[in-house]
């Protein structure tokens, strides 16, 4: 796995596979905007990438003034895309706002501390809330619900450790977190518990891609805890929207290959377009950051994610739209999952993972940026995952004689790239040697939970010397002796023999 790390990591390619949440495009998907004042006039900072990293510090960069006046010409910024204006993997993700906090909070414990562990589940929790309102402020179309969601497990030991770090998090968390709805809420529902007709699940997994191997899946218990669904695209879009308005200059379809200093307080964005130069540097490119910054080659690993939408059948067991997001965990891996209602009145269910049934855990997905096809073995596996864990229609005596009305037909497949760290923790702050230039990447699939909150951090530490950030991980922080004792070993929420993981929760919401 390790040698998958060193694979050097390009540009993204310029055909990917078109993206489920690109349907309609964003008007701004394709600007290109020209230089109509001070041209010769470096911008006060470049922010690489447009998802949801680089939208929100844009946007608490031109909002963040208590004190507007129309007098006060606010900070000149541009934002370079490579592709289309978020087409990145906030562009091509799950929908999902989900921390799954339970699932890393022992070994963040046993690596940090308590008090750092309850920094990371706290921050996770608080973007949630954070997203889901500022969605609700700001009046952003973007199917935004926060809901509960449920881990539905499928192998006796992940459920014992999983009641083990729910238990730890409890104890360790106040009593108002503990209260329905709040970070350490959860509700544990045993075998025994009615899970199948509470969620609508069959007792075991009958996806034959699944029992290739002979083992069979049961169903063996349940958590269900805070969470959400948003449509990433159009929250991201739309957050860009508004910073447009507030002066932001897009540069879309514009590949950025180099970044030289050019004295002591500036520095020059190479494009094929031109050179700009900007006294501050965002790197928000998660994968991608090391074809720019080649010292974080193996610090920061792309890892190919891939997702399908399928529509059930209208006699599916479940009801439409479900009330709440899911995933679905065994041994080696999980699949996250949720469902939304069409203009036109049909059931959409998004359902992406699968990097858990490859052999090697999974490594023919790593090291790669290639998102324009499909892993052959993943497409049959995740086309199998609802009638395997729901079940057919036919197989709970619902059928009507048509086999069409029996199955979930895939509606669209796409991958996208993320960016898996060693430690499975993001990389935030000013790069150590190189002053003015600034990292929010790393996200391991996890970005939806951890974007919002990193990029307000990174947005102090830029102003104000990261004045307010004393609840911000430090673990997070990028530091020197982070990148060089990186080893990459594979994703730590794989339990195989290539990593020697254990089922913790990053990428849930991938």
């Amino acid at each position: 796995m390790e040698s998958r790390s060193h694979i050097p990591v390009g540009p993204p390619i310029s055909n990917p596979l078109p993206s489920y949440w690109h349907n309609p495009k964003s008007p701004l998907a394709n600007v290109i905007e020209p230089e109509t004042e001070a041209p010769s006039q470096p911008y006060d900072y470049a922010i690489i990438g447009s998802g949801i990293s680089g939208a929100m510090i844009a946007y608490n960069l031109l909002y963040s003034d208590p004190n507007p006046s129309t007098t006060h010409a606010g900070p000149r910024i541009v934002m370079l895309e490579a592709r289309e204006i978020c087409g990145g993997a906030t562009g091509r993700n799950g929908g999902h706002t989900k921390a799954a906090s339970y699932r890393t909070y022992l070994q963040h414990r046993d690596k940090f501390g308590k008090e750092e562990a309850l920094k990371i589940a706290r921050l996770e929790y608080s973007n949630i809330i954070a997203t889901h309102q500022m969605v609700n402020e700001l009046e952003i179309e973007c199917d935004n619900q926060r809901c509960n969601t449920v881990d539905l497990i499928y192998d006796e030991g992940t459920f014992q450790q999983g009641k083990q770090s729910i238990e730890a998090l409890r104890n360790d968390a106040t009593e108002d977190e503990k209260m329905p709805g709040g970070m350490a809420w959860y509700k544990v529902y045993e075998k025994d518990d009615g899970i199948q007709q509470k969620f609508w699940v069959s007792d075991t997994n009958t996806n034959p891609a699944s029992t290739m191997n002979g083992k069979q899946e049961n169903l063996v218990g349940a958590f269900e805890y805070i969470a959400g669904r948003i449509n990433a695209y159009k929250l991201a879009t739309g957050i860009i929207k508004l910073c447009v308005q507030k002066g932001l200059q897009l540069c879309a379809n514009t590949p950025v290959h180099s970044i030289l200093p050019r004295g002591p307080e500036m520095y020059e964005v190479f494009t094929q377009r031109s050179v700009l130069g900007a006294r501050n540097v965002i790197l928000a490119t998660n994968g991608y950051t090391p074809y720019l910054l080649p010292s974080l080659q193996g610090a920061i690993v792309p890892l190919r994610g891939q997702i399908t939408t399928q529509q059930p059948p209208r006699s599916a067991v479940h009801p439409s739209v479900l009330p709440r997001t899911f995933s679905f965990i065994y041994a080696e891996g999980y699949e996250y999952m949720v469902s939304r209602n069409e203009p036109d009145g049909t059931q959409h269910v998004v359902i992406g993972g699968g990097l858990g049934r490859l052999s090697e855990g999974g490594a023919s997905e790593f090291g790669t940026v290639d998102d324009s096809r499909l892993n052959d073995e993943v497409s049959e596996y995740l086309r199998g995952t609802l009638t395997g864990y729901f079940g057919s229609a036919h197989m709970n005596g619902d059928a009507t004689g048509n086999i069409e009305d029996t199955r979930y037909n895939t509606v669209q497949e796409w991958t996208g790239i993320m960016g898996a760290t060693a430690d499975g923790l993001p990389f935030v702050g000013e790069i150590p040697g190189k002053k003015g230039m600034w990292i929010l990447a790393g996200f391991n699939g996890h970005g939806m939970v951890l974007c919002l909150k990193s990029a307000d951090a990174l947005a102090r530490m830029l102003t104000d010397d990261g004045k307010g950030n004393e609840d911000f991980p430090e673990s997070f922080l990028i530091t020197e002796e982070r990148v060089k004792n990186s080893v990459f070993r594979g994703r730590a929420d794989m339990r195989v023999p290539e990593t020697q993981g254990g089922p913790v929760g990053c990428g849930i919401n991938a």
